[in-house]
């Protein structure tokens, strides 16, 4: 009974405030505003909040919700047990699993590679010059000493 009184006095509070927004010619805010404002009213009138209210305090329904959290745990946890172990099964299913794979790979006895030796490339133009390694310091040094480091 208090719940669907809150939610009625929620309701007038909206619509008196869309009513302000209106008269204060912004007509979009306030139809929205109204729209917000009416949904409490339509929960009551649906039935939802006394649905709602009567589950709140129900101890049968709060121990409901321990008994699916506690079955959402053994689920998750068994999941996680499962993908740490390496699939579904037993030991002896995935070792046969594994083994039947690898006996039927496409050419499990080519060790050598199926196109040949390898060519050398044409010769590439020559490289710039590499700059000595002092000069490269060099730019960082006088940086670090710009800096006082």
């Amino acid at each position: 009974m208090i719940a669907e009184t809150v939610c009625s006095a929620v309701s007038a509070a909206g619509l008196g405030i869309a009513a302000v927004t209106a008269y204060r010619k912004r007509f979009l805010s306030a139809a929205r505003i109204a729209a917000y404002s009416l949904v409490p009213v339509g929960l009551v009138m649906t039935g939802v909040v006394g649905w709602a209210a009567d589950t709140a305090f129900s101890p049968t329904a709060w121990a409901g919700f321990v008994v699916l959290g506690g079955a959402w745990l053994l689920f998750t946890g068994t999941r996680a047990v499962e993908r740490r172990r390496g699939g579904g099964g037993t030991r002896k299913e995935r070792k046969a699993a594994r083994d039947s794979t690898q006996a039927d790979a496409v050419a499990p006895a080519a060790s050598a590679p199926s196109l040949g030796p390898a060519k050398r490339p044409a010769t590439r133009p020559a490289a710039a010059p590499r700059a000595q390694s002092g000069d490269d310091f060099s730019d960082i040094e006088a940086i670090l000493k710009k800096h006082g480091i």
